[in-house]
């Protein structure tokens, strides 16, 4: 009896050490604190679970983190324990912040080598989530008509049709100030009413002007918020065996894709029942010189949106042109198909050399390249020709936005295989 009762108190004993030490304690803390804030930022699942698994190693501690795009699951144990601690933190769906990106990375450089606590490393956190982003609210305003007169130019619109695209560009900005500001309904909405917006004054200026190109202004009003990265991202994910995470995300993305679709079709449609109009799809600008102009203008409104950091810019558009130019050239070497894989794959490298030579964030120039490539915008002018009854052909082009995807995780997968990327977000 007096053996058990000493086996049972070394037990008791055993177990307050591992679940009252305060360093653990304080070290499981900060990573929770430092997961959550990081997924509104816009890494991937892939990138953040294996971010996370690098710093609780460096703070001599064992971790597996599973991330979705609702929700995080962490778990910890100390070495030579077989109980873990199990958090689950719901998180808010996240933006892309690669100013805040860039400040979490030193921050946890500065952790790992120990010239920071964690306690003024989780202050430091507060202050990052807290602090303002680079670019203010007419910045912001402006990536919306960068965007929009960048890629309808890019896609060969008339001057009309750029103009248009710009202007309604910035009315979509608008409604989207509104659904920030409302949130509920609104904000769920909001996919749905601004592709009707854009559709139907598309669709009603065409009856005034019948030379523009209703679908290629609609489609640019809208495309900042077509979510072609998320689809291409949830392939991504999956092919690398995030199943759930990369699941959730394609699934969100398709949906938030028919919303817009719906809208943009009912958008035009109104205009169609209420006052007759002709079908024609209207002109093209010319090609060459013209269109690098405009995919300038789309990489700089692009490093706007996603709030990147001036001292980034540069390294963002060389990105951007490296990905761009290696589709332009492959495809006509090869095939369009094989264009985008040799775009992402060049994009992929030089993402894993800058991180090599500044061991800062991955996604910083990687996300805006892929979003270059990204296929959300060619499954949504699939489904604009499918309801404009021709079927085949759009079907064809909302396939081919899966086989897009699919070319993409195929080139970064060969990128990663190449040069081994650095664990970084």
């Amino acid at each position: 009896m007096p053996q058990k009762s000493q086996s049972k108190s070394k037990n008791s004993s055993k177990t307050r050490r591992i679940t009252d030490d305060p360093a653990y304690d304080e070290a499981c803390r900060f990573i929770i604190k430092l997961g959550t804030a990081v997924h509104g930022y816009g890494p991937s699942a892939a990138r953040l679970e294996s971010f996370l698994n690098r710093v609780t190693d460096a703070l001599g501690y064992h971790g597996v983190f599973r991330s979705t795009p609702s929700e995080i699951t962490f778990a910890f144990w100390q070495r030579d324990e077989l109980w873990q601690r199990t958090h689950i933190a719901p998180v808010p769906v996240g933006g892309y912040n690669m100013a805040k990106l860039a400040y979490v990375g030193e921050l946890v450089d500065k952790v790992v080598s120990g010239d920071f606590s964690l306690e003024q490393a989780t202050a430091r956190l507060d202050e990052i989530d807290h602090m303002a982003s680079p670019w203010g609210v007419l910045t912001y305003a402006l990536s919306f008509f960068l965007v929009g007169i960048g890629f309808s130019g890019l896609i060969q619109g008339n001057l009309w049709d750029i103009g248009i695209s710009g202007l309604l560009s910035l009315a979509v900005y608008v409604l989207v100030v509104i659904a920030d500001k409302v949130g509920g309904r609104f904000a769920d909405a909001l996919p749905f009413v601004s592709a009707y917006f854009a559709g139907f004054c598309a669709a009603g200026i065409k009856l005034f002007l019948p030379e523009i190109n209703h679908s290629v202004i609609t489609l640019s009003a809208i495309v900042i918020l077509i979510p072609g990265f998320a689809v291409s991202a949830g392939i991504i994910e999956i092919v690398e065996n995030h199943v759930v995470a990369g699941s959730a995300r394609l699934m969100g993305g398709l949906v938030y894709l028919i919303k817009q679709f719906t809208g943009a079709w009912l958008g035009i449609a109104t205009i169609g029942i209420l006052w007759a109009t002709e079908n024609n799809l209207g002109s093209t600008s010319s090609s060459g010189i013209d269109t690098w102009v405009f995919i300038a203008l789309l990489f700089l409104g692009l490093c706007f949106a996603y709030q990147t950091l001036v001292r980034d810019f540069i390294w963002v558009i060389i990105s951007c042109a490296l990905s761009y130019g290696g589709v332009i050239i492959s495809s006509t070497l090869l095939s369009a198909d094989l264009g985008t894989l040799f775009g992402a794959m060049i994009a992929g490298i030089f993402a894993n050399i800058w991180v090599r030579v500044t061991g800062r964030p991955t996604s910083i120039v990687l996300i805006p390249a892929i979003t270059v490539l990204v296929s959300g915008s060619i499954g949504f002018r699939g489904l604009i020709v499918a309801a404009s009854g021709q079927t085949d052909q759009g079907m064809d082009q909302f396939m081919q936005m899966f086989i897009v995807a699919l070319a993409i995780s195929a080139g970064l997968l060969i990128s990663n295989t190449i040069l081994r990327p650095k664990v970084t977000l």
